[in-house]
């Protein structure tokens, strides 16, 4: 048997290859919609992908299901657990026409892939539809499981929230039913051997849950003994309160992405190709209409940047900053270094921005600046200019940090709206006089007072946040 986790950084997502070396074939578990690198890893050991499979229609990325069936003719095998809500709707409508070959799979079914056996365990709690894979070798002899393939069931460390179909897609009064799913769910473990490996869906930094493990796998016996919600599920009511405190704010694509994975993802057959812009294109771009999304740094971007756009960096947070920030019907040109164009691609694609338009060498910003045009600037102030402007009533503080944050200290008078909803919820932000945007160290605010400038927000960001904040005024 082979098996390998292909892993997101960036989204702290895990997808797993999974093959027969007996036979040559392979499937792959919650792909992610740049395909070719699962093709082009089983190409480089040996194995050919048949099939393709998910736990359970994603929130946090757009699946690469579809994609794979239409470019290589994987057969895709999904939830038929759930409610109507939560069906594939995309299974009868292959581009050229007709339908997928699939198989929809139900509590306690089995299907093979070579000698590899895969036992269907249907999970609710963190979706209805959700189910897991136990992961049998037969061609090695084996008569029990290796790993259990967990998704969004069984993180280490941590369970799946439950929260995110009403969080997340709107569906008000299902946090607390779907937590009680889940305390019933966690009893599927008890039948399953202490010994198995867990392959699970995310690791740390993961809005998929509050409290994932760094460590990539685990297995059933040490989760059960260590993992503070499934140690948790001893009283149903005291875990339903544990599970549903202090989960993260979901990003405001969770919502789309939910309704793109469910209904089809629109299939690429390819990475997009944005071509390299022209000054003279570059100044053409209306940003009221369009997105430039400039990855520089912010002490690059703060200092001059076309007026309007968004300060995005190309770092651990690009995706859940954009997908929180970009709409997907915004055409989207880059600021960026050449050598990254592709990696920004991916990133975009995988939380469904597609419409990536052009590229412009983040080296050669200043020539934006003609007689006609001007870089723009944002303004940033340190605690102690904030504070003489706070005493002052001269700003209105904007707390973009997460709620569960916030509510362990701020600054008086401070509006709360996590960065990762703050598109949803412009009508919630003051728009009389100045905006003094602050999070813990002034990273999250960053971005914020770029979205916020580019809606026509007079913004300022507080240079280190919160903690600058704080220790401004110990020493006062």
């Amino acid at each position: 048997m082979f098996m390998r986790m292909i892993y997101d950084e960036k989204l702290a997502q895990a997808a797993y290859l999974i093959g027969c070396q007996r036979t040559g074939e392979a499937i792959v578990v919650d792909p992610e919609r740049d395909v070719d690198r699962y093709v082009d890893l089983a190409d480089e050991n040996g194995l050919r992908i048949v099939a393709v499979t998910e736990t359970h229609v994603h929130a946090d990325f757009v699946s690469g299901s579809r994609e794979m069936a239409e470019r290589i003719g994987a057969r895709v095998y999904l939830s038929d657990e759930g409610g109507e809500d939560w069906k594939y709707r995309w299974l009868d409508k292959k581009l050229d026409g007709g339908s997928y070959d699939r198989r929809l799979l139900r509590d306690g079914d089995t299907f093979a892939i070579g000698q590899i056996e895969f036992s269907v365990i249907h999970t609710p709690g963190h979706t209805p539809e959700h189910i897991v894979f136990l992961i049998t070798d037969r061609g090695a002899g084996a008569d029990a499981p290796v790993g259990l393939a967990s998704g969004d069931f069984v993180f280490v460390g941590d369970l799946g929230r439950p929260d995110l179909l009403e969080t997340a897609a709107g569906q008000a009064g299902a946090r607390e039913p779907a937590a009680r799913r889940l305390f019933q769910t966690v009893r599927k473990l008890d039948e399953i051997p202490e010994f198995v490996q867990v392959w699970p869906g995310h690791g740390a930094g993961s809005a998929c849950g509050k409290a994932l493990g760094a460590v990539p796998m685990s297995t059933i016996g040490y989760e059960r003994r260590f993992n503070p919600a499934i140690r948790a599920a001893d009283d149903e009511s005291a875990f339903v309160e544990f599970i549903l405190s202090g989960q993260p704010e979901p990003p405001l694509y969770f919502a789309r992405m939910k309704r793109v994975n469910r209904d089809g993802p629109a299939v690429l057959g390819g990475l997009p190709e944005p071509k390299r812009m022209t000054v003279e294109q570059l100044r053409e771009i209306d940003t009221n209409r369009g997105v430039v999304a400039d990855t520089r740094g912010w002490k690059e971007f703060r200092a001059g940047h076309v007026p309007g756009a968004l300060s995005l960096p190309l770092d651990s947070a690009f995706n859940t900053n954009a997908g929180s920030f970009i709409e997907a019907s915004e055409a989207i040109s880059l600021i960026i270094e050449p050598g990254r164009v592709e990696e920004a691609v991916r990133d975009l694609i995988r939380v469904g921005l597609d419409r990536i338009e052009g590229w412009f060498d983040a080296a050669e910003i200043a020539a934006y600046a003609d007689g006609s045009h001007s870089l723009a600037s944002t303004r940033e102030v340190d605690a102690h200019e904030a504070m003489e402007m706070v005493a002052s009533g001269s700003v209105r503080v904007l707390d973009v940090r997460r709620a569960t944050e916030f509510s362990e200290g701020h600054i008086p008078g401070a509006v709360n709206i996590a960065h990762t909803r703050l598109a949803s919820r412009l009508e919630d932000v003051p728009r009389e006089g100045t905006l003094l945007v602050n999070c813990r160290t002034g990273v999250r605010s960053a971005r914020s007072t770029a979205f916020l400038e580019r809606a026509g927000f007079d913004a300022m960001n507080l240079r280190g946040g919160i903690v600058a904040w704080q220790s401004a005024a110990a020493a006062s």
